[in-house]
């Protein structure tokens, strides 16, 4: 199993916050995402063990790619799992960035492929096609980027892109794993053709299982295999009770206000991941614990991952195991503020999780 974290490149604190939009301002950021505050994140997961650490895309985040760069000149091993948006940029240009990447980084790239749900930023962008056109690009782009990374002049003329003579100059080292995420049964499909790793949000894990199952079943269609990885939160705490205090004081954070602005905004989104995440609380306030241990409160004000893992440090890992039974290979784990919660859950959640497969 790998285990990542994430960077919160929009701000931190003690309180559940928007991870890609500059909307959520009923609340002060408590800790600006400088690059100073962001490195000691960074260096606390690599110091508590995990992998890598996620960045967020969006119109309220920074340039990951350049944040990301900045902070691998802050660490020694921890890989940055970089999100980025296709159809902004050419994929034969990405290509290049992402080979001077791993120059100046000594090979810690990833990426994560984000094909967009939301149609008014997508339209801020410049950007104007619909839900299954979008991911048909985004195939087209995952086939070009590869085949730019191959090191290998090629031409390629598609729908989206025409390339003559493209390529490298020399095959890409390492070649990044690429991560994607989309529960619509056209992103299924992409993921099937071009993902080395599947990445879910947090639902219950029969949920997740029968997301598996059908994944298998496309990739093994497409002659491929697929590693899957699970992005959620977690509160974990000593005791059981002090886990769920801490749900509710970030609960009681969550002004109606507040509440009913994000559930406003998540509404006119096309993206079947979110709409599964709306659907695991609808926009209330009570019955949030939809399994025992997942508590789907953070949905309320987050987009994206929507949900935690609550409980005692045992239990968390236990629910933990549950994935991983069900085919989780990789985490992608967050929690409040990041700075603490990543020496927390690497030190206390992560090495009972391994006890027990091991077991």
């Amino acid at each position: 199993m790998r285990f990542h974290w994430f960077l919160p490149t929009t701000g931190d604190g003690h309180d559940v916050r928007s991870a890609i939009t500059t909307t959520d301002s009923f609340r002060p950021t408590a800790r600006p995402a400088t690059i100073a505050y962001l490195s000691q994140v960074a260096a606390a997961a690599e110091q508590a063990g995990f992998e890598a650490a996620l960045t967020p895309v969006g119109a309220g985040c920074p340039d990951p790619w350049i944040v990301c760069a900045a902070l691998t000149q802050h660490t020694e091993r921890l890989k940055t799992l970089v999100a980025f948006r296709t159809g902004y940029t050419l994929p034969t240009l990405l290509a290049q960035q992402a080979q001077a990447f791993q120059q100046v980084s000594g090979g810690r790239l990833l990426v994560n492929v984000v094909t967009g749900g939301d149609p008014v930023e997508q339209r801020a962008y410049g950007d104007f096609l619909d839900h299954d056109a979008r991911y048909a690009r985004t195939d087209e782009f995952l086939q070009v980027l590869r085949l730019a990374w191959d090191g290998v002049p090629f031409d390629h003329h598609g729908e989206h892109y025409r390339v003559e003579a493209g390529g490298l100059a020399e095959p890409i080292t390492p070649v990044p794993d690429v991560y994607f995420g989309g529960a619509s049964p056209a992103a299924e499909r992409v993921a099937a053709r071009r993902a080395d790793v599947a990445l879910m949000w947090g639902e219950p894990p029969q949920a997740i299982a029968a997301r598996i199952d059908r994944l298998r079943g496309l990739a093994a269609s497409e002659g491929r295999e697929l590693r899957y990885g699970l992005r959620v939160h977690v509160i974990a705490r000593d005791t059981a009770s002090a886990a769920w205090a801490e749900a509710e004081r970030l609960l009681a954070g969550m002004d109606p206000a507040r509440i009913a602005e994000a559930q406003r905004r998540f509404a006119r989104y096309d993206s079947v991941g979110q709409r599964r995440m709306v659907e695991l609380h609808h926009g209330g306030t009570r019955d949030l614990e939809i399994h025992p241990g997942l508590w789907a409160g953070v949905g309320l004000v987050r987009e994206g991952a929507g949900t935690a893992l609550v409980g005692s440090y045992d239990e968390v890992a236990a629910l933990l195991r549950e994935y991983a039974a069900v085919g989780i290979d990789e985490f992608v784990l967050s929690g409040w503020p990041h700075l603490e919660e990543a020496y927390r859950v690497g030190e206390y959640v992560v090495p009972r999780l391994r006890s027990l497969v091991t077991a």
